[in-house]
């Protein structure tokens, strides 16, 4: 199939692209990467009335670093994410999940924003954003306002962004604690969408874990945080991670908290296995760390 007709216009800031959402509401879609859009638009799932490429937006590119915050701008592309000395000091574990997303032709274009907005829950990107607590900077006709990751990913491919509002960017506060990371995705093949995820943060005051995130993706309609695994973590020492019993009772926590859902190919119950078997290696991993 092809595209249904639709306008076309080329933004050169981000102004320009608050006033032309302003203009056609609903019926505009902004243009990333493409590689989620683009698809949709030729198989008629997304029929807009015009199309706003952000490809010439300067201001949504890149990554900074101010102070104690890192910002990735929302048009950073996924390969620039895995290349950044940035990103590689600070927050390494983001480098690291890039070669798990899809293929490099698709990372080579696709970005930041594009995924985190798309609202994929097999997605890396909106998991690692809740692990790593970070901050979707949004920017609309009333000015711009901030919302914790956490909150922003509401339901299947749904955020809290509005018709009118852009994504311009994730900012993620640096820690002088000692931190400890974790990723893992389960798929079928390298570049599949995955089966299920994990992303983990731990933070340690000495060898004792004063801060823990571990989130699961592509087991529910968005990233889901495992609040009780997180509690009882919570001032453990950190070779208490390896104890058996520990982890079972963990584990057990775990599969009990994280209510999945099932997808084409995959039951419930087998991703509830899933959450339990990367946990286990997750914190077996970090103690070890």
């Amino acid at each position: 199939m092809k595209a249904a007709a639709f306008n076309y216009q080329k933004a050169n800031s981000v102004q320009e692209v608050i006033q032309l959402l302003g203009r056609y509401g609903d019926n505009a879609k902004l243009m990333a990467g493409g590689q989620s859009l683009l698809p949709s638009l030729n198989m008629r799932l997304s029929n807009p009335e015009i199309l706003i490429d952000l490809q010439s937006v300067a201001e949504l590119k890149g990554i900074t670093k101010v102070d104690q915050v890192i910002r990735i701008g929302a048009m950073t592309t996924h390969t620039e994410i895995e290349n950044s000395p940035i990103i590689q000091q600070h927050f390494p574990i983001l480098s690291e999940v890039v070669p798990h997303i899809a293929h490099r032709a698709i990372r080579n274009l696709g970005t930041w924003g594009g995924s985190c907005v798309y609202g994929d829950p097999a997605a890396e990107w909106p998991a690692c954003a809740v692990a790593l607590n970070g901050v979707m900077v949004i920017q609309g006709a009333q000015g711009e306002r901030r919302v914790l990751a956490k909150d922003f990913f509401l339901d299947l491919y749904t955020t809290a962004l509005a018709s009118n509002e852009i994504l311009v960017a994730t900012e993620f506060n640096l820690s002088s604690n000692v931190t400890k990371h974790y990723f893992e995705e389960l798929s079928r093949r390298h570049g599949d969408y995955a089966v299920t995820g994990i992303v983990c943060q731990i933070k340690l005051n000495q060898e004792v874990i004063s801060h823990a995130r571990i989130v699961y993706f592509s087991v529910s309609s968005t990233p889901v945080m495992a609040l009780g695994v997180q509690e009882s973590l919570q001032g453990k020492n950190i070779q208490s991670l390896s104890n058996t019993e520990f982890l079972a009772n963990t584990i057990q926590t775990a599969k009990s908290e994280i209510a999945t859902l099932a997808d084409l190919t995959n039951s419930a119950q087998m991703k509830t296995h899933l959450v339990g078997v990367l946990l286990e290696r997750a914190l077996k991993h970090i103690a070890h760390q």
